[in-house]
């Protein structure tokens, strides 16, 4: 009788193991779809956004700016390189406010778990270009996009290798079908990112994230991103409305793509620091660029 429990008991064990085991796998494949398709979305990429921040308060149970948003339309180039094409190069200039033209952030990021994420600030007004600091970990704050909710850590892509996932659940949001997904970062991405937890929901059909929670350390959650307006570009789904909330310090941030050009040809060491500071070199590549929104 003892052996037969013993055995049950092992097996139940096992296929509960073995449940576990599919299902984080099952995970991991849609959110290899989902990272393939942001990878996509941001692959030889121009584009012009209005980004605009402000302080938030809620009222008659709506999300509501506290005092005037401060708006800036900028100016980007994204592509994604290397052999699975999980590193990223992105340069991002500022067109206004005329008080800020030509204020620009340029942005690598590598699939190698070893290397950090590097971005230059560039302020016009002083002609000259900063290295920022990595931004990641427990003592520092992430790089952020030009003061806004928006940073470096929220926006890399290619870094699944570094998370565990599991399906929390099944459901309806936002008028789709999605699943739920837990993204828990490894022991190695967890001394590189200020949170705990990630929560992300998925569409089934389009395998694009609609809205993502971000907690802690402490488990709390810090941040949440909801995506809109989707359209599709050349096969790929591209959000044209992200807003951010900042729940710690009740900020948001919302960026909207006015216009934008896919597969473009860009210029072998455009993605470079030259662009940020020589002005006519800039313009010129960006005025043929251009032609194609």
């Amino acid at each position: 009788m003892q052996l037969a429990l013993f055995v049950i008991v092992s097996l139940s064990l096992l296929s509960s193991a073995l449940l576990e085991a599919s299902e984080q796998e099952s995970a991991r494949i849609i959110m290899d779809k989902v990272d393939e398709q942001q990878r996509h979305a941001t692959d030889r990429v121009l584009s012009k956004s209005r980004l605009s921040s402000c302080p938030y308060v809620i009222k008659n149970k709506k999300i509501v700016c506290r005092q005037s948003p401060r708006v800036r339309v900028i100016e980007s180039i994204s592509r994604q390189l290397g052999e699975y094409k999980k590193d990223s190069q992105a340069i991002s200039i500022i067109l206004e406010p005329a008080s800020e033209r030509g204020v620009g952030m340029l942005t690598y990021s590598y699939d190698d778990v070893f290397k950090d994420t590097e971005s230059w600030l560039y302020l016009s007004a002083l002609g000259k270009v900063k290295r920022m600091a990595s931004g990641t970990g427990e003592d520092q704050e992430p790089v952020s996009l030009f003061g806004s909710e928006f940073t470096t850590e929220d926006m890399e892509s290619g870094k699944t290798d570094e998370y565990d996932y599991k399906i929390l659940q099944e459901g309806a949001y936002s008028g789709a079908n999605v699943w739920v997904v837990e993204a828990l970062p490894k022991p190695i991405r967890l001394k590189k990112t200020n949170y705990s937890r990630i929560l992300i929901w998925v569409d089934k059909v389009r395998f694009i994230a609609l809205k993502v929670q971000a907690y802690d350390k402490r488990g709390l959650l810090h941040k949440r991103t909801i995506f809109k307006q989707f359209e599709k570009f050349d096969d790929v789904w591209v959000a044209r409305d992200m807003t951010v909330y900042n729940l710690k310090i009740k900020r948001l941030s919302k960026m909207k793509t006015e216009q934008l050009a896919m597969n473009i040809e860009i210029e072998e060491g455009f993605l470079t620091q030259r662009s940020l500071t020589d002005f006519a070199y800039r313009e010129k590549t960006l005025g043929a660029l251009r032609k194609q929104f």
